[in-house]
């Protein structure tokens, strides 16, 4: 499994706004932009497919932004990958592939297969949890 940088970057929003779930406020983009270096343009396409997702949910006005609207326990990383599009690359079929890139289709598919396994396992309230326990070596705070 391929992690771009829209599904890195929309782990990264979806993860800020769990952090700040607990507040009630909405989150600035502004902030997450200057917080994790994410361009704004960019943050706004993923935060729009998201809030189209009904995962969060955009606040007007001068102390608006966004936050969840859902709970963080319900949502993995590989939700948000698979939701966001995550890139499949290699070959399917002999027909179309020599037989060394179909066998090393097996090899990626294996890769992929165990990526969904983690990234399945791993909610936003429990990567919340490591970084408020002080396992901040995954993401900065």
């Amino acid at each position: 499994m391929v992690i771009s940088a829209r599904v890195h970057y929309a782990c990264v929003a979806m993860l800020e706004l769990a952090i700040q779930n607990d507040e009630g406020s909405p989150v600035a983009i502004r902030e997450i932009t200057d917080r994790h270096g994410i361009p704004g343009p960019f943050l706004v396409q993923i935060l729009r497919s998201l809030r189209a997702l009904g995962w969060v949910q955009s606040i007007r006005g001068s102390q608006g932004g966004y936050r969840l609207s859902v709970d963080p326990a319900t949502i993995t990383l590989l939700d948000i990958a698979e939701a966001i599009g995550s890139q499949e690359a290699g070959c399917r079929t002999e027909a179309t592939c020599t037989p060394m890139a179909v066998m090393l289709q097996t090899q990626w598919d294996d890769a992929a297969e165990a990526s969904r396994r983690v990234l399945g396992q791993a909610t936003l309230s429990g990567l919340v949890e490591r970084a408020q326990h002080g396992d901040a070596s995954m993401f900065y705070i």
